[in-house]
């Protein structure tokens, strides 16, 4: 008897420890478990560096969590993407993430901003980032000027006034390439966009709520 206590107790103290340690290496639900960006390169350092100025400044007016913005990073240079179509640049903060991937994918963002003021200290981040030249900031109604955008098109991402979010989708989708992505933020706003994508069948929808929430939607065909 005195034995299978021993034996017991020891399994529970296995048990203990055997959770502990995967605590250590496993995620817990509601924790981000990614660490701080590093800069692969002299490029790359000068692009994190005014991410975090913007940041410590408190510049990311309407702008997306830094968790978010590295996945748009990731998105962006996994798709190798060489055109990308922004709607609400505001200060260039999530301008800056897309920076990143398209500084290695070789590919150039056009952003859509209608406030002057955020639109100019936007141009203004993305010149001390070093990036201007993989940047188009145009200024005034997107609605009215994406008509300059020519397909084919690798990555949109929809971040403006909620009330156009459909036709934003509606106009962007047939420049996008097949296999190219839409991502709309802050998509717990905008319930007829959540139903339009998914009401699509030639689209393909996750959604997660961590930050601002995104749906990140492929387009099949």
């Amino acid at each position: 008897m005195r034995r299978n206590i021993v034996l017991l107790g020891f399994a529970v103290v296995c048990g203990l420890a055997l959770v502990a340690q995967q605590r250590t290496w496993f995620p817990v639900q509601g924790r981000d478990w990614s660490p701080a960006p590093l800069a692969a390169n002299d490029g790359e350092k000068r692009i994190l560096a005014v991410l975090a100025t913007i940041a410590s400044r408190g510049e990311t007016y309407l702008s997306v969590p830094q968790r978010d913005g590295r996945t748009l990073r990731l998105l962006t240079e996994t798709a190798g993407a060489k055109q990308v179509v922004e709607f609400g640049t505001s200060t260039g903060y999530s301008g800056l993430w897309f920076s990143l991937a398209l500084s290695r994918t070789g590919g150039h963002l056009t952003t859509f901003e209608i406030d002057h003021e955020r639109a100019t200290e936007a141009r203004q981040h993305f010149t001390e980032a070093g990036v201007a030249n993989l940047v188009t900031v145009v200024e005034g109604d997107a609605h009215k000027n994406l008509g300059q955008i020519k397909g084919p098109v690798d990555v949109v991402f929809i971040d403006a006034e909620k009330d156009g979010y459909i036709d934003y989708l509606n106009k962007m989708l047939p420049l996008v390439r097949p296999g190219g992505l839409i991502i709309a933020h802050n998509i717990d706003m905008v319930p007829e966009y959540v139903k339009a994508v998914n009401a699509n069948p030639n689209l393909e929808t996750i959604f997660y709520m961590e930050g601002g929430g995104m749906g990140i939607t492929l387009k099949k065909m």
